[in-house]
């Protein structure tokens, strides 16, 4: 029978783990208290929730909030760091706060509904942040526009060009 210690601990985890858009499972064995808490402060930082689980809870919490492929990461001693917002940057900010600590192994990430391995949550981080990828589209389409009106314009100053030419030519030719 578990104890309500234990329900409230279950009901927390579901609920954070509803409510965030990334869930990073690691390895921290080998860490000191010391290090851990100065892990948790530094991702808190970045809005990152990093907590230590028990995996038979963590479990449970995963059916409960309908996100079972999070069951098979949990294996040995488990942290997760639960992130709301955008994924790359949660990923991005946990590979830079885990690479201080070699003890560190990374086991994989939920993203949405969707679970991938440690090479693919590294990737992930290597990514630019939305906003530069953005930016890259942003140019990208532009490029081939302002080529287009250049060479429009090009078209109306050799034009220009032309007519001046004429002009002092006639003004030549009648002085």
């Amino acid at each position: 029978m578990p104890t309500e210690a234990k329900r409230e601990t279950v009901a927390e985890l579901s609920e954070q783990l509803g409510a965030s858009r990334a869930a990073i499972v690691s390895d921290y064995r080998g860490l000191t208290v010391a290090e851990i808490s100065a892990l948790r402060r530094v991702l808190r930082e970045q809005g990152i929730a990093y907590r230590v689980v028990k995996n038979r809870l963590m479990k449970i919490a995963a059916q409960q909030a309908g996100r079972p492929e999070l069951v098979d990461l949990l294996d040995g001693p488990s942290a997760i760091a639960f992130g709301g917002g955008d994924e790359t940057a949660t990923a991005r900010a946990f590979v830079d706060a885990a690479r201080r600590y070699r003890h560190v192994a990374i086991r994989g990430a939920l993203l949405g509904a969707q679970r991938i391995d440690e090479a693919g949550l590294r990737r992930l981080a290597a990514l630019p942040s939305r906003e530069v990828l953005l930016a890259q589209l942003a140019g990208a389409l532009q490029s081939p526009l302002a080529a287009t009106a250049g060479l429009l314009a090009a078209n109306l100053r050799n034009l220009g060009s032309v007519l001046r030419q004429l002009e002092a030519r006639r003004a030549e030719g009648a002085s």
